[in-house]
């Protein structure tokens, strides 16, 4: 495994890679790898004759600086698990070579990015659309590996992609959970044994509400809200949405589409989502 730090390596790699007839897969990641990443990057090794990982905390996707300052950072233990994963590419460029100041171009992607997340995070999704952007710009064209986890995060990726025109496919990969059905990410490692307990509520409430035949998005968001109550979580959000457009479903529709989620947990901010009425 080669580790790069300047964008001119990463783009002279790439490119000599597709010269050569390679295929090139690519997994933008934040850091503190963990089983999801791995889910990526061996989909990425099945279907790609190069991996490509990158590491970058973004700072314009964040809207607290507590949570910048509190995110994970794990750069030797993550360079490991790449190496074991078989990735070839690990790509750590400094916050300077990604974001020479001053940085004055923006993406914003329309309606997708302004509700749900977009709400309780502004300006998160113009952060990921502009990094993600770069990211595609220096790799050139590839498959990049999403996890459906961040479902907001995907749809916007995949519009960006379409919109501006990259030549790079956006392959969906499923949520990856524990044992218990907590969907893995890096923030739970923030999570201390008890708060866990509460965060098995967002799963749980998934469940339920998959359970649930025949329910109307008004009474399927009604039953999310009481469940993550009951769980002691501080509900963000919890929506029925159309799988499209992540336009959430009116009152009296049928409960046909994901169900959505966010809460904090002990100050943590959790994600989850599901298929419903399917």
């Amino acid at each position: 495994m080669r580790i790069l730090t300047q964008l001119d390596e990463w783009r002279s790699a790439t490119a000599d890679a597709r010269l050569a007839r390679q295929s090139v897969g690519l997994v933008p990641t934040m850091g503190a790898l963990h089983e999801g990443h791995r889910s990526l990057v061996a989909a990425a090794r099945a279907e790609c004759d190069v991996v490509v990982v990158t590491i970058f905390v973004n700072p314009r996707q964040f809207s607290n600086s507590t949570d910048l300052a509190t995110y994970p950072r794990e750069l030797e233990h993550d360079a490991e698990l790449c190496d074991e994963w078989g990735v070839d590419l690990l790509v750590v460029p400094s916050l300077e070579e990604m974001w020479p100041d001053p940085v004055l171009t923006s993406v914003h992607v329309g309606a997708l990015s302004e509700h749900l997340e977009g709400v309780g995070r502004p300006g998160h999704f113009d952060g990921v659309a502009s990094v993600v952007t770069k990211l595609f710009v220096v790799n050139g064209p590839c498959r990049a590996y999403f996890g459906e986890k961040d479902f907001q995060q995907l749809a916007v990726v995949r519009q960006l992609t379409r919109d501006l025109g990259f030549d790079v496919t956006i392959v969906a990969c499923p949520i990856v959970r524990d044992e218990e059905g907590l969907a893995l990410s890096s923030r739970n490692a923030r999570l201390s044994a008890s708060s866990r307990d509460s965060a098995l509520g967002l799963s749980r409430t998934l469940r339920r509400v998959a359970a649930a035949s025949g329910l109307s998005a008004g009474a399927a968001r009604e039953l999310m809200v009481t469940s993550l109550a009951e769980a002691q979580v501080e509900t963000a959000y919890a929506e029925i949405v159309s799988n499209e457009t992540l336009t959430p479903l009116g009152d009296d529709e049928a409960a046909i589409g994901r169900a959505v989620i966010a809460g904090f947990v002990d100050g943590v901010r959790l994600l989850d989502n599901g298929p419903v009425g399917k």
